[in-house]
């Protein structure tokens, strides 16, 4: 994808990765329209951000959806960017006698079909752009699973393979499929220790990585894997796998 003077929409972009890569892809002298539930917020990071839309989204609810993608297609048509974002992670304990499918459905209903419904909505616009980008976010996690996040970790390994037949159908059509598959990043994606725990890697460390990744078009196969990843996206490949899901899932 080229890096500059495009018009780029980001869901889930007022916290986390999403905002970074605003916030970096704006720096490049993109237009960016970025969604999110809370409108106070999204008209904040506008506010310090002059040239930054913020639009409002509720994946939960099918008429936000349906009125961004109206209100995208009359102001901003020559959108040739998507970067599907927005994605929720609990942990379940499936071995409690009261335990339930509920946290389960939220997180396929955002993680999986929040994504399809977005790209489901904007592909049209895009396949009639030349050079569009869809990008979305997986997690590295979708290669060798947290066992006490299991749909989390399986919707992240649903989008790996659904993003590979969505690249291969519209092998013939300009719109270039991406992957990104982030490691452990100090967000709120589990909570506010996340964002703080010295193991993860910072924001602004790993959006600056992906960047240089998508300058230099660094991402086989369509997917944008920073340095942290590639150990864990190869471990089945090179014999490792039992060895890599022990050290993430100590007994």
């Amino acid at each position: 994808m080229r890096m500059t003077g495009n018009t780029i929409l980001i869901t889930g972009g007022t916290s986390g990765i999403g905002r970074a890569l605003a916030e970096a892809f704006h720096d490049r002298g993109n237009r960016v329209i970025i969604t999110g539930r809370r409108l106070s917020l999204l008209e904040q990071i506008a506010a310090d951000r002059p040239g930054l839309v913020g639009m409002q989204l509720d994946l939960d609810d099918p008429n936000t959806l349906s009125k961004l993608a109206r209100d995208v297609r009359a102001c901003f048509p020559e959108l040739n960017v998507l970067i599907a974002n927005a994605g929720i992670s609990r942990a379940e304990d499936m071995t409690v006698d009261d335990w339930d499918a509920a946290d389960a459905q939220s997180i396929v209903d955002t993680n999986i079909m929040g994504v399809l419904r977005v790209i489901a909505a904007f592909l049209p616009v895009l396949r009639r752009r030349a050079g569009a980008t869809i990008m979305a976010t997986s997690s590295n996690l979708a290669f060798i699973p947290r066992a006490d996040f299991p749909t989390y970790c399986a919707s992240k390994a649903f989008l790996h393979s659904w993003l590979q037949s969505l690249r291969f159908q519209l092998r013939n059509i300009p719109v270039e499929v991406l992957e990104l598959s982030p490691p452990y990043v100090q967000t709120e994606l589990t909570g506010r220790h996340q964002a703080i725990d010295p193991r993860a890697i910072p924001v602004a460390a790993y959006v600056a990585e992906v960047m240089q990744l998508l300058e230099t078009g660094n991402h086989p196969r369509g997917e944008v894997l920073v340095e942290r990843d590639r150990a864990r996206r190869s471990a089945e490949r090179e014999g490792r796998y039992e060895e890599v899901f022990a050290a993430i899932n100590p007994a």
